[in-house]
């Protein structure tokens, strides 16, 4: 899961005049014909993707990668209650194990999170012999793909990706109750444009598809389990792969976990993880107050904090190099919160400009437009899955209400990732209920969970809940670390007991082991 943000209205409007549905009114599932129509459907189209297998060939030039990456394609019905109507091709991205035949123990299918990203790169951790992943490189082939919608997976749009990348924009931190009115507008017509340029696929943008989708993919590899390994929102598509299809799984790694409990799904969610940001920006601000020899920001986080928001206030008035405004100042400084590897360079370009020299910062949140379309892309597939995924509060009152309240005591990225999250407010297709993520017995073969302390993006919290609904699953926890993604990363610790799991399915007797935090970055 990723981080988003949104836009707001006059405090005392009716219901009525936002045209929002009462709560709940829009929440529904299939009814159950439909549900048991969708497992047959799924079972046919894994036997047919098991007869068709996948035809291989050289990539598509935009994907950038290099010939050694073998791209293919795997059709999937667009509705599994209806296998024999409209279908989807998603492409797959494969490179081959690098041990020998006897070493092999299938293919790995990777989703990276999102919703909404990309895993065709996947394969280039085998091809650029990346050190970390050199021992799982020879034993599996590593095969991406874009999920539907995603990338040249039967991509959706919901507005011009110029439009989307136009820069400066303004701080997300409201200013009125005229500014909120305005953000919500502004939420309304990102929904229609959804509806109006996507509209056909939108129903269908979930979940519970992609899960099916990867048992279709699963066939058309020829692999009678699957291998998975997901980080982000790429935990909670397992999750409910794992619940749909607990009999298909050999080995799951799940890296920084979403909280499955369907009542965070995915409104609370998102409040949990403003929360969770704003512990470590604090984090963030205490480093560089470390290294105030370094930077010269403060000597404490509030120096720091008064030192950012004067550069926040100062690019309201006068964007940077003309394209970075406080909207693009937010949007870089919330990798702070991912990534700690990010923190010297984060710290190194506000120091810069508050000194004298805006290019360094320009360099670092400035948008890229060769990226607009992807990123146009991957924020439409991010919004429609989520919004279709769960329901979400229909009225003003209570994002308002949540919010505010939030920001009081978390106001890094709380009205950023509001903004981002209203449009389902508006949401023209179905909020269905989200699936009660569970397993029961020995369903299920040992899954692997591994999480950093205090993770921002997916808080510690959440593999908790996640190991309690799996049984037999083992929880790895990074110690007093908070990096977005901890599997194949610095921690050798980590690492070694990935591999041992993935190598040898070797989870030891302890169901909550733990690492030592990877090494701090340095200046």
């Amino acid at each position: 899961m990723r981080s988003i943000a949104l836009y707001g209205v006059a405090g005392t409007l009716a219901l009525s005049t936002l045209a929002i549905a009462p709560p709940g009114s829009a929440a529904q599932g299939p009814p159950h014909g439909d549900r048991v129509a969708e497992a047959r459907g799924v079972a046919v189209a894994a036997g047919r993707a098991a007869l068709a297998g996948v035809t291989y060939g050289r990539c598509a030039t935009a994907t950038r990668l290099p010939a050694s990456v073998r791209c293919g394609t795997v059709s999937v019905p667009l509705d599994y209650a209806r296998p024999d109507g409209e279908r989807l091709k998603l492409v797959i991205s494969r490179v081959a194990a690098t041990g020998p035949a006897g070493e092999r123990q299938g293919a790995l299918v990777y989703n990276p999170g999102g919703p909404g990203g990309s895993g065709l790169y996947f394969p280039l951790f085998s091809v650029l012999k990346i050190k970390e992943y050199a021992k799982a490189a020879r034993a599996y082939d590593f095969v991406g793909f874009d999920p539907r919608g995603v990338g040249r997976s039967a991509p959706i749009s919901c507005e011009a990706p110029a439009d989307y990348a136009k820069a400066p924009t303004r701080d997300a931190q409201p200013t009125s109750e005229r500014d909120k009115q305005a953000r919500i507008a502004d939420a309304k017509a990102y929904a229609e444009g959804c509806e109006r340029r996507s509209g056909h696929l939108l129903p269908y943008l979930t979940s519970l598809n992609s899960a099916r989708d990867l048992d279709v993919i699963r066939a058309a590899l020829g692999e009678r389990k699957l291998n998975f390994y997901g980080a982000s929102y790429g935990t909670y598509l397992g999750a409910v792969y794992a619940t749909l299809f607990p009999r298909h799984v050999r080995r799951m790694v799940f890296d920084s976990v979403v909280n499955p409990d369907p009542r965070q799904i995915w409104y609370q969610a998102n409040l949990e993880q403003d929360a969770a940001f704003e512990i470590r920006w604090a984090d963030w601000r205490d480093w560089v107050a470390k290294y105030d020899s370094a930077y010269h920001l403060g000597t404490d986080r509030a120096q720091v904090q008064k030192a950012y928001d004067a550069v926040r206030s100062e690019l309201a008035e006068r964007p940077a190099g003309g394209v970075v405004g406080p909207g693009q100042l937010q949007a870089a400084y919330l990798g702070a919160g991912y990534y700690d590897e990010t923190w010297p360079e984060l710290a190194a370009a506000l120091s810069a400009y508050v000194h004298g020299d805006p290019k360094p910062l320009i360099a670092e949140a400035s948008p890229n437009p060769a990226r607009a379309v992807e990123n146009e892309n991957g924020n439409a597939v991010y919004t429609a899955v989520e919004c279709a995924d769960s329901p979400w509060p229909r009225d003003w009152f209570t994002w308002d209400r949540d919010n505010t309240a939030l920001a009081r005591t978390a106001p890094f990225e709380t009205w950023d990732n509001a903004w981002m999250n209203l449009p389902c407010a508006f949401w023209k297709g179905p909020h269905r209920q989200p699936l009660e993520v569970r397993t029961f017995g020995r369903q299920l073969p040992p899954v692997l969970l591994v999480s950093a302390e205090r993770d921002a993006a997916t808080p510690h919290a959440g593999a908790v809940e996640l190991q309690r609904r799996l049984p037999g699953s083992v929880l790895l926890t990074e110690r007093r670390s908070g990096s977005h993604g901890v599997a194949y990363g610095p921690n050798t610790c980590v690492n070694n007991r990935v591999d041992a799991y993935l190598l040898r399915g070797e989870t030891g007797t302890d169901r909550t082991p733990t690492c030592g935090p990877h090494p701090e970055p340095k200046p």
